[in-house]
């Protein structure tokens, strides 16, 4: 099904496609006709972060980042979904256009900025939705807010989402918030991440319930980063770590004409960098922290190589826009036969 409409919504603008696509998912939903546009994903019952999923294979954040289509993204099959990036305060994020479409890379160019409706807004969606699934929460800062005083925006979001998220992710690797990457040097990422964690702690003892936390770095660190950033989430206690989120280095384009946009990339040309940092990265922790692996998966088969790389689950966006739904199955059956 999606092959036949895939042609019509690449006609449109790509961010007015993805509402389109969305709105009209959630219409499919509350008719019962999404079974429809996917395939049937077999049962691969898993665990993450102390989490019960029944398949590894989730959804990345960015999709859904105000949690308005929770329940309809969750009939396509995800053993998980996770919704945001949000902040504490409604932005716009960064001026139009601000989504491209690479089809002859399978990829994807966004510079979006975190554009949502505020963290109020999500929890009020997440209270309405019937999911009751594993549901992450990503949490980041407002473009406005200093990045000397980020921690603020972040303790923000943790403490109003902790009820209503089976897990939380602190987004510091977004490349289109300025300076917000810089959140990842050793010593940042130390107070922001201990920071965060004693606000765990407080929360737990005041709610009685755990809330696991885990943190979403970039794909463009050097071995040296990596090992540093291992070292900073065991020693605090993080609960797992997701690699990785989309990449400023657009030399795989070559001359494309989109080659010069501002802002992430993501999609097949992401694959490597992704599988070197989710590698390098599994290896510095020693089993210590799982580690949800993101980028380029396109293919089923791209989800068994991170599987095989160490990775205890996985997300995916960009290549569900190319492949579609089917894409969930494909990924859960490669993972399934995969030792």
């Amino acid at each position: 099904m999606y092959s036949l409409i895939k042609p019509l919504l690449f006609q449109f603008d790509a961010e007015k496609a993805h509402h389109l696509t969305l709105d009209n998912l959630q219409r499919a939903h509350r008719f019962g006709l999404l079974s429809h546009f996917g395939n049937k994903v077999m049962p691969c019952p898993s665990t993450l972060m102390g989490l019960s999923l029944k398949n590894p294979v989730g959804l990345a954040a960015g999709l859904d980042k105000n949690g308005e289509y929770i329940d309809a993204l969750a009939a396509l099959g995800f053993g998980f979904i996770e919704i945001g990036t949000i902040t504490p305060r409604p932005q716009d994020g960064n001026p139009k256009p601000r989504l491209f479409r690479l089809p002859e890379h399978q990829a994807i160019i966004n510079r979006m900025g975190f554009n949502n409706h505020g963290v109020d807004a999500l929890i009020a969606n997440v209270k309405r939705a019937k999911f009751q699934g594993v549901l992450g929460i990503n949490i980041g800062k407002n473009a406005t807010t200093p990045i000397e005083n980020a921690v603020d925006d972040y303790l923000t979001c943790l403490t109003k989402v902790y009820d209503y998220a089976s897990y939380i992710t602190v987004n510091i690797s977004s490349p289109n918030t300025k300076n917000l990457r810089a959140l990842q040097s050793e010593d940042e990422l130390s107070k922001l991440l201990g920071a965060l964690k004693d606000e765990q702690a407080r929360l737990q003892q005041q709610r009685g319930r755990y809330v696991p936390m885990a943190v979403k770095i970039a794909p463009d660190l050097n071995l040296e980063e990596i090992e540093a950033i291992a070292q900073v989430v065991t020693q605090v206690e993080m609960d797992g770590v997701i690699a990785t989120n989309t990449t400023i280095d657009k030399s795989s384009l070559g001359n494309h004409p989109l080659a010069g946009e501002a802002g992430g990339l993501s999609g097949l040309p992401v694959r490597a960098q992704s599988e070197y940092v989710l590698q390098h990265l599994v290896y510095a922790l020693k089993g210590k922290l799982p580690v949800i692996g993101v980028g380029g998966i396109v293919a089923g088969q791209d989800a068994a190589t991170k599987k095989r790389l160490g990775a205890s689950a996985v997300q995916v966006y960009s290549g569900m826009i190319y492949q579609g739904p089917s894409l969930i199955a494909d990924c859960v059956r490669e993972w399934v036969h995969t030792r």
